[in-house]
């Protein structure tokens, strides 16, 4: 039986400068590469058309490729990735594997239980920092104690980065100790149970004169103002290194925004209560309405508010929704509704195709004021104005919504000032009750 190590790719999928993969084949020869459909976070999707996974499996062939090119193949597998490496070790002579940090409550547990089953065979379980550029307990305050407030956690980071930290790892150098093997059978999205989308994948191309322009347009949904490179960074398909790099040459604006992906990050990896309620416990006896009928018609876009409905339709047809309407819609779902803010969670997770716990979580807990440095209770946006702000000449709405001049558009569902009155009020008496 042919000893060998393995490489787990999962949000890294990409040859090029990556930490665990470089580590792997500079320590080892006859590198596997792997990658698992894993049950468990696959049966909760419960869409089958899901854009993700598509996406995912396209990344997986250009990786395919390019493994081909160096004589390797990726092996692509289902189940859960216990079963996947006990039959593994019953194939191979597994001497060590190696794969990448996550901070995801599953993915913690989920790697614990796989290092504890491998140590059960003798074989080393080996990961690295990779999706982010300082983790964990790198950034602190000076007692220690984790930050809970952007800004000083963003010039501690800034203070600490140096060049050491984002040197690209180089990988490509030793893709000579990648297993020489014939191409393994692909598996299709009718093999993991699901259907096509229609979406197709684009190469992550940084546009320098987009990143240096980028605090002028960030803001206007209806220009190409920001990257599109959120599900790249989501899926790894390219290096934060490498984005980092550029965003201190060109742009501090940009280079804050990545900052607050780690912020989110790191509050996700220290308080991982924040997965399933607000980081501010007390905020967690609010009363919500959580109407059912106002709920869909906020997912369908439907709520009478142009810019609302625009965002909502935005994101079911193409699993993208620009950053400044994603906060508009969350404080309409949020104060204007009086929804549980995990509803609105919940939706974006099953929708956003740069989908990340992390930061999904912190921006709708940022709309609720639930989070750690989060919007004060009482701003509540007015979708009226930030329409007169961020898109005046009504392009986006236009596009999106091109019925709302007419008498088939649905009136608003809720009165602006009645709403905000009542949000105010609801919040005000809830958070009063709480011991100072």
């Amino acid at each position: 039986m042919k000893e060998i190590s393995i490489f787990w790719f999962r949000r890294d999928l990409r040859l090029e400068d990556n930490a665990g993969l470089y580590h792997a084949l500079k320590e080892n020869k006859n590198v596997l590469p792997i990658f698992i459909f894993d049950a468990v976070i696959m049966q909760q999707l419960e869409h089958k058309e899901d854009k993700r996974v598509e996406f995912i499996l396209l990344a997986l062939k250009k990786l395919q490729e390019e493994l081909a090119a160096h004589g390797s193949s990726l092996l692509v597998l289902k189940g859960t990735p216990l079963d996947v490496f006990e039959k593994l070790t019953t194939e191979y002579s597994v001497q060590n594997v190696y794969t990448n940090h996550d901070y995801e409550p599953y993915a913690l547990e989920r790697d614990q239980a796989v290092k504890d089953l491998l140590s059960r065979y003798n074989i080393k379980f080996k990961t690295f920092k990779e999706q982010v550029i300082f983790e964990k307990h790198e950034i602190t305050k000076d007692d220690g104690k984790p930050y809970t407030v952007f800004t000083p956690y963003m010039r501690k980071w800034k203070q600490k980065l140096n060049k050491f930290y984002i040197r690209p790892y180089p990988t490509l150098q030793y893709t000579s100790s990648l297993l020489k093997t014939k191409p393994f059978p692909a598996l299709t999205l009718h093999d993991i149970g699901f259907k096509p989308t229609g979406i197709r994948y684009k190469e992550p191309v940084i546009i320098e004169d987009l990143i240096k322009r980028y605090q002028d347009t960030r803001n206007f949904p209806a220009i190409e103002g920001t990257t599109r490179l959120s599900v790249h960074l989501r899926f790894g398909t390219i290096s934060i290194r490498k984005l980092v790099a550029k965003a201190v040459n060109l742009n501090e604006q940009w280079l804050n925004e990545l900052i607050w992906r780690e912020f989110y990050m790191m509050i996700l990896f220290h308080f991982p209560h924040v997965a399933k309620g607000s980081f501010k416990k007390h905020y967690d006896a609010i009363p919500w309405r959580n109407n059912e009928e106002e709920f869909e018609a906020w997912c369908n876009g439907r709520t009478g508010y142009p810019i609302v409905d625009a965002g909502m339709r935005e994101l079911n047809t193409t699993g993208f929704m620009h950053n400044r309407v994603r906060m508009i819609v969350a404080s309409f779902l949020v104060k204007h509704l009086l929804i549980d803010w995990r509803w609105g969670e919940a939706y974006f997770a099953e929708k956003l195709l740069d989908y990340d716990l992390a930061a999904n979580n912190g921006g709708w807990q940022w709309a609720a004021g639930s989070g750690c440095d989060a919007a004060p209770y009482f701003r509540v946006f007015n979708p009226y104005e930030q329409t007169k702000k961020f898109d005046s000449r009504l392009k986006y709405i236009r596009k999106w919504v091109p019925e709302f001049e007419e008498l088939t558009y649905p009136q608003p569902i809720v009165e602006h000032k009645f709403a905000r009155e009542r949000v105010l009020s609801v919040y005000k008496k809830a958070l009063s009750t709480i011991p100072a």
